[in-house]
């Protein structure tokens, strides 16, 4: 093997490894930065206190309460198995209510209550967007 040879060899070699780093450090950022969607009976068979997860479930019918002035909403996210007391401080969606569909982001707290930093009511099966409709239409 001439020396040409085994430059070229070597600058493929640190190529390749460089690709490889940055494939490691792109899926250990992504597994870090990723959030589990869990139910609450999920969420209440395995709690984790440490971690930001997404909880997903119904709002319970009569569970509903708001404090004006701190904006703090408390609520209960049900799977109609098991239920998670939910507290969120800030402004919450028009579609936010009861029997309602809701996605929360946030921990679990060691007192069992779940503190929301992100409340995020969900569409109707059956939502689309005013744009979309609009351009459906037009094609009609």
């Amino acid at each position: 093997m001439t020396q040409k040879q085994r430059h070229r060899v070597w600058y493929l070699v640190i190529c390749l490894l460089g690709i490889v780093g940055v494939g490691i450090i792109v899926a250990v950022a992504f597994q870090e930065s990723m959030m589990y969607f869990v139910t609450p009976s999920e969420l209440l068979s395995n709690p984790d206190h440490t971690r930001q997860i997404r909880l997903g479930g119904l709002v319970e019918k009569n569970s509903v309460t708001k404090e004006p002035r701190t904006l703090t909403t408390t609520f209960v996210v049900t799977d109609n198995v098991q239920a998670v007391p939910v507290s969120y401080v800030g402004i919450v969606p028009d579609l936010f209510r009861e029997e309602q569909g809701v996605i929360v982001e946030g921990k679990l707290q060691p007192n069992g209550n779940f503190k929301a930093d992100r409340l995020l009511a969900k569409h109707d099966e059956n939502y689309m967007p005013p744009e979309i409709a609009g351009k459906i239409e037009k094609v009609k």
